[in-house]
C-alpha cells in the first residue's frame, strides 16, 4: 500500500469514524473541531492533528475548513520509507497529538497543498518529507492550557460595536501583548487582531442568518462605521456579499 495526500474541505456535516491507516490532518484555513478518543482538539492553519492507526475520531467545521490530509498506510511502509527516521515516526504515530508547525514545516505544507497531489512521486516524497520534518525537535505539542477562548469570544461579542484593542484580549488572557501574539500564532496560526476581526465577521454572519436586522445596523453592531467597508470585509472572508449570505441562509 502507498500513502495518499488529499485536499479536503470540511463543512458543517459531522463525521465520526475510524480507519486502519494513520492520518495527519494539516490545517490550511478555517478551523476543524475534532474529538479523538473522547478528547477535544482543534486544527487551524500552522497546526497538525496526529490520528494513530485505528483511532476513533469525530470532526466538524461549523464555518468550513480546508486541510491537507496525509494517510499513512501501515507501519511497514513507515519502516521501509523513513530509514533512520522510522523509529521516531512510529512513536509520533503512536499517540493522538496536536502539534504546532514552525515556519519551515508550514512552508512545506503550503507547497504540497499547491502541488499535483495525484502524482504518485510527489505523494511518496511529500509523505516522507512531512513525517521526517515532524521528527525535528521544533515540532512541539501545543501547551495543554489553551487560551481562554470562551472568555475572549464573550468579551468580543459583548463589545463588538466598540473599538477593541489587542491589549483588551491580553488582559483577559492574563498575558503580555507579545506573549498573547505568540500564543495566538502557535494555537491558531493568526494574529490576535486577525482573530478579533474574524470573530466580528462570524458574529455578523450569524446575525445575517438568524435576524432580519438591516445590513447597515449589523455592520454597526460588529464595529464597522462604513457599510461598504463591512460588505468588502464579508466578501473577502466568505466569498459573497452580506445580501447573498443572508439569502443563502
Amino acid at each position: 500500500m502507498s500513502p495518499t495526500l488529499t485536499l479536503r474541505h470540511y463543512l458543517e456535516a459531522p463525521i465520526a469514524h475510524s480507519h486502519d491507516h494513520a492520518q495527519l490532518v494539516f490545517g490550511l484555513s478555517g478551523h476543524l473541531d475534532l474529538e479523538v478518543d473522547g478528547r477535544g482538539s482543534q486544527v487551524r492553519e500552522s497546526s497538525v492533528m496526529v490520528l494513530p492507526f485505528s483511532t476513533h475520531h469525530a470532526c466538524i467545521s461549523r464555518d468550513g475548513s480546508r486541510c491537507l490530509v496525509l494517510d499513512v498506510p501501515t507501519e511497514h511502509w513507515v519502516v521501509q520509507s523513513l530509514g533512520e527516521h522510522a523509529d521516531a515516526s512510529r512513536r509520533l504515530l503512536d499517540q493522538p497529538a496536536r502539534l504546532a508547525l514552525d515556519a519551515r514545516q508550514h512552508q512545506l505544507v503550503q507547497w504540497l497543498a499547491q502541488s499535483p497531489v495525484h502524482d504518485p512521486l510527489i505523494v511518496q516524497q511529500g509523505a516522507v518529507l512531512l513525517l521526517a520534518s515532524l521528527n525535528h525537535p521544533q515540532a512541539q505539542p501545543l501547551p495543554g492550557r489553551r487560551l481562554p477562548y470562551a472568555a475572549l469570544n464573550s468579551h468580543i461579542e459583548r463589545h463588538a460595536a466598540r473599538p477593541l484593542q489587542v491589549a483588551d484580549l491580553a488582559r483577559i488572557a492574563d498575558l503580555s501583548v507579545p506573549r498573547l501574539h505568540a500564543r495566538f500564532m502557535a494555537e491558531c496560526g493568526q494574529t490576535p487582531m486577525d482573530y478579533l476581526r474574524s470573530r466580528r465577521l462570524h458574529l455578523a454572519l450569524r446575525l445575517l442568518r438568524e435576524t432580519s436586522l438591516p445590513i447597515g445596523e449589523i455592520a454597526e453592531r460588529v464595529g464597522y462605521a462604513s457599510q461598504s467597508a463591512f460588505c468588502a470585509a464579508m466578501l473577502r472572508a466568505f466569498g459573497a456579499s452580506p445580501g447573498a449570505l443572508r439569502r443563502a441562509g
